[in-house]
């Protein structure tokens, strides 16, 4: 999805046409009040007043309470779940809390989605207190449809679950993420813009060479923690090159960026979180006001000087775009390459057939995003009534789309379970689909193609060396640490510094 992504090859032909509306302006300060969220969920202190009247009817079956809610769920979507209470008919395995950061730490995801597309691929779960309740959908067939309908399913009051259940996402229009048409497609084009031909080759040259030297580095057979060593210092360091982000600022972003989106433990701290957020736009701020006085040949100068239906972005809105291009540019790569190296030191099978050439890397690419899938949902909000895999959602309703689930549906993957590195065609759905497709997808793929090749080309073995730790995270699945060992491919030669920057 564009927040998961950094900036490349726009595909404007999934793109509806823009029309004239400039959106919602601002010359208030960029506060990021909201707890503990991921990605596009920037959420200022509005968002805390209330939900506007589309929630109003959602918000009272949400108040309801025992029985009275679980025949609300029962009526929506043939389910009793967790409204009402359980009894010897009901299907406990739906009670899981989606919105708990550490629900896939402490439970098998794979065959928890199993279970859903099984026997409920879309229902209903009732609120709680004066939470809304929210739709999931976790077929392929209807996440996709549902990414495609960008004209009954919105994205501009928030795309992530624990936004839209706090309220609505007041970076909503302003930031592209969380804008809709007619201003969604002229925002794309002038981000799109920015990221020249000339400028994205010049990020992958740079790319292919910073991992080269990183996993060169650590190919000597003792024990490293590939995340800290590797994953961390291409995605933050590519996305900084592209901003033109001064080295000695980038050790700060990173910082914040992590405390932004996860925790390693199960103890959120929600205004760490806030605080890490605020520092990045306030930075990113001051660094669009600098370029917009005095303009570069870079991308925050590009966006600050553009115009968007006739109109120059506030410069809070510039940094908020700027923003989204790091959270997505960092986290979900880091993650992809984190989880790339585990998988690669579980299937040996596999390792060997990258390792000796026998399968291709972009087709291993495809199935590293596939099998990662770092973004588990992304959300929608619903607003007019629409049918999705043959139930009927309601206009105002929040709706879950399942990446992690439609990932692994067997009904288009043969043995989803089965890391394939040559797995093809590969149709899933980690960069999402429609409007909204991965604006970063070019040059994610180019980091995880870097990482496979340097692989490829410097290591013999890959082990791992201790239990990864799990990131909590209602939005992210993955690992912070990998505890790993390289065994050298050849003797390696002189590299250097492996990265002065991150």
């Amino acid at each position: 999805m564009e927040t998961t992504g950094h900036a490349t090859g726009v595909r404007e032909a999934d793109e509806p046409e823009g029309g004239t509306d400039d959106g919602p302006q601002s010359s208030q300060p960029t506060l990021l009040t909201s707890p503990h969220h991921a990605s596009s969920c920037l959420v200022y202190p509005a968002s805390f007043a209330g939900v506007r009247a589309g929630w109003a009817r959602v918000r009272q079956i949400s108040a309801r309470s025992g029985q009275a809610a679980g025949r609300a769920c029962e009526d929506r979507c043939g389910f009793r779940c967790r409204g009402g209470p359980m009894d010897s008919t009901s299907e406990a395995w739906l009670d899981l809390d989606l919105t708990d950061p550490a629900a896939f730490v402490d439970n098998d995801p794979h065959a928890y989605w199993r279970a859903v597309r099984a026997r409920a691929p879309v229902h209903w779960r009732p609120g709680v207190g004066r939470r809304p309740g929210f739709w999931v959908v976790a077929r392929h067939a209807d996440v996709r449809t549902a990414y495609a309908d960008n004209g009954s399913l919105i994205s501009s009051r928030g795309t992530v679950l624990d936004v839209l259940l706090r309220g609505e996402d007041s970076a909503g229009g302003r930031m592209l993420a969380v804008t809709d048409r007619p201003r969604h497609p002229a925002l794309r084009r002038v981000l799109g813009r920015a990221f020249s031909s000339r400028v994205l080759d010049e990020v992958a040259r740079a790319v292919r060479a910073r991992t080269d030297r990183l996993v060169a580095a650590v190919a000597h057979g003792a024990e490293f923690d590939f995340a800290a060593e590797v994953a961390d210092r291409i995605p933050m360091n590519t996305i900084c090159d592209l901003l033109s982000i001064p080295n000695g600022d980038r050790l700060a972003l990173l910082r914040w960026n992590k405390a932004a989106l996860s925790s390693d433990g199960p103890q959120v701290d929600p205004y760490g979180a806030v605080e890490a957020r605020n520092e990045i736009v306030r930075y990113l701020t001051e660094l669009a006001r600098a370029r917009r006085a005095r303009p570069g040949d870079d991308v925050i100068s590009a966006i600050a000087t553009a115009e968007v239906q006739g109109r120059r972005l506030p410069l809070e809105d510039v940094a908020l775009n700027c923003y989204s291009l790091v959270l997505g540019g960092d986290e979900s790569s880091r993650v992809s390459a984190i989880c790339a190296v585990k998988a690669l030191a579980e299937h040996p099978g596999q390792w060997r057939a990258l390792r000796d050439g026998e399968v291709g890397l972009d087709t291993a690419v495809e199935e590293v995003l596939r099998w990662a899938t770092p973004a588990m949902h992304f959300a929608r909000t619903a607003v007019r009534d629409v049918v999705i895999g043959g139930r009927q959602v309601r206009a105002g309703d929040v709706v879950t789309l399942w990446n992690t689930s439609a990932n692994d549906d067997e009904a288009v993957f043969d043995e989803p379970r089965r890391f394939n590195l040559g797995r093809t065609p590969n149709r899933h759905l980690s960069l999402g689909h429609g409007a909204h497709f991965c604006l970063g997808a070019f040059l994610g793929r180019a980091e995880l193609r870097a990482l496979l090749g340097a692989l490829r080309e410097s290591v013999a073995e890959v082990e791992l060396r201790g239990e990864p730790t799990p990131i909590h995270s209602t939005f992210l699945r993955g690992y912070s640490t990998l505890p790993a060992s390289f065994t050298p491919r050849r003797s390696p030669q002189p590299t250097g510094a492996a990265d002065s920057a991150v």
